[in-house]
């Protein structure tokens, strides 16, 4: 309980509970408000809390089994955020602008991706030495251009598992893909916005850099904890593979020994007692005592 409080306490400094003003609220916010103060809705913490582990615990899930988690924030207050963290968690982004079927037309995305890849390279392994300086500007200038939009998910190979934005009106489209997709979406939700779009909801301030920081910063927390595990997971299975196959080898070498050692009277006894008669008619007696021997 204490953690809840000090966690609590952090929301409250953070201003996490300040909603919008009254007239703006979106009524199936209802539940997640806690008073009005000055025609501006207040956001129960409980509430956020609440909200705020449950999707923790729902990322750390998603990491921990090795899938990607896409952050969304193309709000000015957000961005810089976003990208610190979900650069550390080495996760897909989109600060700059979402391109309309990022999601659902994956594929046409990718080649974009691959096409900046494929420029960077030839600008930088010399290929591109040859050309004018014009032609020259004019690439690297596409370069930047794409970098700045598809950069943060040049490494994304899929589809991600889940979603999470920081204001899930602000970002309607990449919602719309993803709900489309069946992919989970998680989200910082304010008072003027309509918590039941997403799957995981944490209703809070998602205007104020500070309140954006504390929430994002505990998600990413969460993914690493879960990517952690992960990689504890990968090096114990890696361990017990040492150690329990050392012991394997040695009794199946022995089993096959032991079998070896048996067959020596008996079916290595077999052996012989093809190749004799083929050598000589009656020698399968003899043959089978040389196979005692």
């Amino acid at each position: 309980m204490e953690q809840n409080t000090s966690l609590q306490q952090q929301l409250l400094d953070a201003g996490v509970h300040f909603g919008h003003l009254k007239k703006k609220w979106n009524p199936k916010m209802l539940p997640y408000i806690f008073a009005e103060k000055k025609g501006i809705h207040i956001i129960d913490l409980n509430k956020t809390v609440e909200g705020l582990q449950e999707s923790a615990a729902v990322l750390k899930q998603i990491a921990k089994s090795g899938k990607k988690i896409m952050f969304v924030a193309t709000k000015k207050q957000a961005k810089e955020i976003v990208t610190e963290c979900a650069q550390r968690v080495n996760m897909p982004y989109v600060t700059e602008r979402w391109l309309g079927g990022m999601l659902t037309n994956f594929n046409t995305v990718r080649k974009s991706v691959k096409k900046m890849q494929s420029i960077e390279k030839m600008l930088n392994d010399g290929t591109l030495d040859s050309i004018t300086k014009k032609e020259r500007l004019t690439l690297t200038r596409d370069k930047e251009k794409m970098e700045k939009v598809l950069g943060g998910i040049a490494n994304m190979g899929r589809i991600p598992a889940a979603l999470f934005m920081v204001d899930i009106g602000h970002e309607h489209i990449a919602l719309a893909e993803a709900r489309r997709l069946g992919i989970t979406t998680l989200g910082m939700v304010d008072t003027n916005c309509d918590p039941n779009k997403v799957d995981f909801a944490i209703p809070s301030n998602d205007d104020a850099t500070k309140s954006i920081a504390i929430v994002v910063n505990y998600i990413t927390a969460a993914i690493a904890e879960g990517l952690a595990e992960r990689q504890a997971a990968k090096d114990e299975e890696g361990e017990e593979e040492v150690v329990e196959n050392r012991p394997n080898f040695s009794e199946e070498g022995g089993e096959e020994g032991d079998r070896g050692g048996r067959g020596g009277r008996g079916a290595g006894g077999g052996g012989q007692r093809r190749r004799v008669p083929s050598a000589g008619g009656g020698g399968r007696r003899p043959a089978g005592g040389g196979g005692s021997r």
